[in-house]
C-alpha cells in the first residue's frame, strides 16, 4: 500500500467512475484499475462495487474513504510545514465566501497574497454559510467568510467578527415605496418579494424576522446568489432585502432603510490548525492597509 494508490482510490470514490478518475489522476485506466486491485489486496477488503453505470463504495470502502482523505491531507500538510520551516509558503489556499461578504477586501488581499506567495494555488468559491462552515470543519476549505444572525451562536470553529450590519430594502426606481424615507417590514410584506431559497441561512433570517412580528409574506422568486436577486429587482419583478454593504455597491436601484430590519454578522472562520498558507493569508487579510504582515518568517517571498 502506498500514498499514490490511496490517491487513486479517493479519486475513484469521488468521481464514481474509473475513466474520469484516471483522467483526473493523469493515468491510463488499466493502470489505475491495477493499482486499486493491489490496494484492495493489501487491505484485504473490497473497496468498490462495480456496475455497468457507476462505481459505488462498499461498506469497507465507506470506512476507508474519510481515513484516506485524512491521510492524504496529513501528507500535504507535512510537506507544507517542512517548506514553511525553510521560509517558503506553498500548497493550496481554499477560501469560501458568501455572495455578499461585507466590507472586508478579500480580492485585494488575495492579489497581495498572490504577489507575495506565487507558488500557492488559490481557490476561491461562493457558497452558503452552513456549507462553508462544514467545508472548513472537514478540511475542504482553509478560510471562510460567513453570515450569521445576531441571535445565533458564534461559529464553532476559530473565528473573528468582521462586521455587523442590517438588511435594507432594494427597490427598482419608480416603485411605490421608493419615495419613503424609511420602511417597516409590514410595508414590505404585501409586495412581491425575491429572497434566497427556503431552508438557507439567509432565508431563515428574513423568515424569522417576519414571523416574529406575526407578519405573513410570500416570496415569489427564490434564488441562490445576489447577482440574480439584483437582476430581478432591476427588472421590476420584485423587491429584496439585502445587507447594507451589498446595497452600497449597487447602482441605479433604490435603497431604503428598514426600521425593524433583521441584522447579520459576518465572521471569518478557519481551521483549528491553519496551514502555513492560511496563516499567511489571514495575517494579510487583517493587516492594516499599508502593512502586510507575513506569517512565520521575516521574508516569505518565493525565490
Amino acid at each position: 500500500m502506498n500514498l499514490r494508490q490511496i490517491q487513486f482510490a479517493v479519486a475513484v470514490a469521488e468521481e464514481e467512475n474509473f475513466t474520469r478518475a484516471a483522467d483526473r489522476c493523469h493515468i491510463v485506466q488499466s493502470a489505475l484499475s491495477h493499482q486499486i486491485a493491489k490496494l484492495e489486496e493489501s487491505l484485504g477488503v473490497r473497496l468498490f462495487e462495480r456496475t455497468s453505470r457507476r462505481v459505488r463504495l462498499t461498506a469497507d470502502g465507506k470506512t476507508f474513504l474519510p481515513l484516506a482523505r485524512q491521510l492524504l491531507a496529513d501528507e500535504r500538510r507535512l510537506r507544507e510545514e517542512m517548506d514553511a520551516s525553510r521560509g517558503l509558503v506553498r500548497g493550496t489556499l481554499a477560501i469560501g465566501i458568501i455572495s455578499a461578504p461585507g466590507q472586508l477586501p478579500v480580492v485585494d488581499a488575495l492579489a497581495r497574497f498572490h504577489a507575495r506567495y506565487p507558488q500557492v494555488n488559490i481557490r476561491l468559491y461562493v457558497g452558503m454559510s452552513e456549507a462553508l462552515v462544514d467545508d472548513v470543519g472537514e478540511g475542504r476549505a482553509d478560510v471562510a467568510l460567513i453570515g450569521v444572525r445576531p441571535e445565533e451562536p458564534a461559529p464553532r470553529l476559530p473565528h473573528r467578527l468582521v462586521q455587523e450590519e442590517h438588511l435594507v430594502a432594494l427597490l427598482p426606481p419608480g416603485h411605490s415605496l421608493a419615495g419613503a424615507d424609511t420602511l417597516r417590514l409590514s410595508d414590505i410584506a404585501g409586495q412581491t418579494l425575491v429572497d434566497f431559497y427556503a431552508g438557507s441561512g439567509a432565508r431563515r433570517q428574513t423568515d424569522q424576522a417576519f414571523s416574529a412580528k406575526g407578519i405573513p409574506r410570500h416570496v415569489s422568486f427564490e434564488i441562490s446568489h445576489n447577482s440574480l436577486l439584483e437582476q430581478i429587482v432591476r427588472a421590476g419583478l420584485a423587491i429584496g432585502l439585502v445587507p447594507e454593504s451589498l446595497a452600497a455597491s449597487i447602482r441605479d436601484l433604490v435603497t431604503r432603510p428598514i426600521e425593524d430590519a433583521p441584522a447579520r454578522r459576518v465572521y471569518c472562520v478557519h481551521a483549528e490548525a491553519p496551514t502555513p498558507a492560511a496563516d499567511a493569508f489571514l495575517a494579510m487579510l487583517f493587516a492594516p492597509p499599508d502593512h502586510d504582515n507575513p506569517a512565520r518568517s521575516p521574508d516569505n517571498r518565493q525565490s
